[in-house]
């Protein structure tokens, strides 16, 4: 049976309990745009993103990407936004509310993730849980120099890393 993920802190000496988690507010796109522009071009909620430009409009959704933790119950959960294309964006829109479990989007990570090199936007699916669940992501692996990310997901990671990466976001500066 898996354990509940708990540690005692190296950095502040409590216990935390509980799978670490670590989410985003908006895709970096949107992010990075300043008041003026996010009130002009953009449109943010807590699931969905639009940014309208001369050329055209971005759509984001937001998704979770599990990493197993071995031993472990729970995985690491990151929340990360995606672009889809117009088209994905509208079907996943149109399906909110009665999402269509399965539902499979091709997406690109849009959030540089703490503790893990840049990697540009990495390739993903985006798939559509029920019950009002966050879509779940599934990077694409590409060959034999995968991201970490990516290798981290398929294979997971020790109880250790977890604890690691956990510290580097609870008390980075």
């Amino acid at each position: 049976m898996a354990a509940i993920f708990a540690f005692t802190c190296t950095c502040c000496n409590e216990i935390h309990e509980g799978s670490p988690s670590y989410a985003f507010n908006a895709p970096d796109h949107y992010a990075c745009l300043n008041e003026v522009e996010k009130a002009s071009m953009g449109h943010l909620d807590d699931d969905l993103c639009m940014i309208k430009h001369d050329e055209g409009c971005d759509y984001f959704i937001r998704a979770l990407l599990e990493v197993p933790i071995h031993g472990v119950k729970e995985p690491f959960l990151w929340g990360l936004w995606v672009s889809v294309s117009q088209r994905s964006f509208e079907r996943y829109v149109e399906t909110f509310d009665n999402p269509v479990a399965g539902d499979c989007f091709f997406g690109w990570v849009c959030n540089a993730v703490p503790w893990y090199p840049a990697a540009g936007e990495l390739a993903s699916d985006v798939v559509v849980q029920a019950d009002g669940q966050r879509p779940l992501l599934f990077l694409h692996q590409d060959g034999e120099n995968d991201h970490p990310l990516i290798v981290d997901q398929k294979q997971g990671i020790s109880i250790a890393k977890a604890q690691q990466i956990a510290e580097f976001l609870l008390h980075a500066s």
